[in-house]
């Protein structure tokens, strides 16, 4: 199943699955990640938001709902084999269908958006034959929606279920947390106010400001604030960005504070990090 899989995030011509093989550099393990349900294969991670942080290997898989500034660190597996993961970008509009075949949840659903459970052998089975169709692209279009579809209900109808089932109800509070964050994420640079969020979530500041910090571990400036460092770090790494005009372009006015909360998000001050990041770049690709 590790073949076409990279060093880094790689598409496997299944919609919506990707896999990575191998060591991943740190920094690009810092990164606002898209809802998703992670499974490893081979090796370990730990995924830290906020003052969160889960770990995961072959025996569990994570589920992330919302969309989130994490840091992650992944290990080869005790014998050696590379890390080997795969993933599945959720799709509300797949998900939603599924909801009416299913009962509703004994238990409502207690806020947070990530969390971690044991693998079944039924839903290890469906990733199996989804995986499959790597090998198999002509039949990728009849059979992976519907192994997909198995995915998802396997997951809805375990510890996740919850979770899965509120994000996917328009009205629910994490579905309006969501919603926020989608306009924290395409307005991270300019100047955030609590009650204007809350308006847009149709709650009360003090409501929201509570239902948001439950799903991401983050009061809404904190996921600000993580999404602007985060922003700025692949400025400075990817387009060579000044830590001033990268400190700028992301919202802050002040250089000085840009640096300061930036070393103590990523431990180095801008400068001598993305040097690191650029001497390690070099010696991986000598």
């Amino acid at each position: 199943m590790a073949a076409g899989a990279l060093n880094r995030r790689t598409e496997t011509g299944i919609p919506r699955v990707a896999m990575v093989q191998g060591e991943i550099p740190a920094h690009q393990l810092a990164a606002v990640y898209d809802p998703m349900i992670n499974l490893i294969l081979q090796g370990s991670k730990s995924m830290t938001v906020g003052e969160r942080t889960l770990h995961y290997d072959p025996a569990t898989y994570f589920v992330m709902s919302v969309e989130l500034p994490a840091v992650g660190k992944v290990h080869p597996a005790s014998d050696g084999a590379p890390y080997l993961a795969v993933s599945l970008t959720l799709d509300p509009a797949v998900l939603a269908p599924l909801l009416a075949d299913l009962p509703e949840p004994g238990e409502p659903h207690a806020g947070g958006a990530f969390s971690v459970a044991a693998i079944t052998p039924e839903l290890m089975d469906a990733w199996v034959r989804l995986l499959r169709l790597m090998r198999q692209p002509q039949d990728i279009a009849a059979l992976a929606p519907a192994y997909e579809r198995e995915i998802l209900y396997r997951v809805l109808q375990g510890p996740h279920g919850a979770m899965l089932r509120a994000i996917a109800m328009p009205d629910s509070a994490l579905a309006r947390v969501q919603r926020a964050i989608g306009w924290i994420r395409r307005e991270f640079a300019t100047s955030l106010r609590v009650e204007t969020l809350a308006e847009k979530a149709a709650m009360s500041p003090s409501s929201f400001h509570r239902h948001f910090k439950a799903a991401t571990a983050l009061s809404p400036l904190q996921y600000q604030k993580r999404v602007r460092l985060m922003q700025a770090r692949m400025l400075m790494v990817a387009h060579g960005a000044s830590v001033t005009g990268a400190a700028f372009e992301v919202g802050y006015e002040s250089a000085t504070q840009f640096s300061r909360e930036y070393a103590r998000l990523f431990g180095l001050p801008p400068a001598r990090d993305t040097a690191r990041i650029a001497a390690h770049a070099r010696g991986n690709s000598m």
